[in-house]
C-alpha cells in the first residue's frame, strides 16, 4: 500500500482538478499534480516516478498518468529538442499550453520556468509579420551555475 504523500498542493485541489477536466481521482494521478504543482520547473516523466517510486508507483502508471493529464489539458507537455519530454502543471484557463517561456541551460541541460517573463516578437520591418501563432517559447544559453 503506497504511502501518504506531503504536499503543498491539497490533495482536495488536486482532486478538484481531475474532476473538472472528468477524469477519475485515482492515487497515481492526484500524487502527480501534487508533484508537479511542487516544482517551479517542468520535470521529466523520470524524475516525477524517481519522487513517486517510494510510494509504491511503478513508471507505466506514472507515464500513463502523464499522457492522460496532458491530454485532458491539466499539464503541458513540453518537447524542448533534447528528446526529453518534460510536465508541467497548467494554471486553470490556460488552454492546455504553457503562457510563459522557458530557459535551458545548453551546458547542464537544466530548465527553468521562466515565471513573471514575456517576449513580444517586433518585426524590424513594420509590414512583416509573424509566420504563425507562437506556442512556445525557448531560450538557450547559460545558466549561472554552469557560467
Amino acid at each position: 500500500m503506497a504511502r501518504k504523500r506531503k504536499s503543498g498542493f491539497s490533495m482536495e485541489a488536486a482532486k478538484t482538478l481531475l474532476r473538472g477536466a472528468n477524469l477519475r481521482c485515482t492515487a497515481a494521478r492526484i500524487a502527480v499534480v501534487q508533484t508537479l504543482a511542487d516544482h517551479q520547473t517542468p520535470l521529466s516523466p523520470n524524475e516525477v516516478a524517481d519522487e513517486l517510486s517510494e510510494f509504491g508507483f511503478d513508471k507505466s502508471t506514472i507515464y500513463r498518468s502523464l499522457t492522460e493529464l496532458d491530454e485532458s489539458g491539466i499539464v503541458a507537455r513540453l518537447d524542448l529538442g533534447d528528446a526529453v519530454r518534460r510536465f508541467e502543471l497548467l494554471p486553470s484557463g490556460s488552454e492546455g499550453r504553457s503562457e510563459h517561456p522557458h530557459f535551458m541551460c545548453v551546458d547542464c541541460g537544466k530548465v527553468m520556468c521562466l515565471s513573471g517573463f514575456h517576449i513580444e516578437l517586433v518585426p524590424d520591418n513594420p509590414k512583416q509579420k509573424p509566420p504563425g501563432k507562437m506556442e512556445e517559447v525557448l531560450i538557450k544559453g547559460h545558466c549561472d551555475a554552469c557560467r
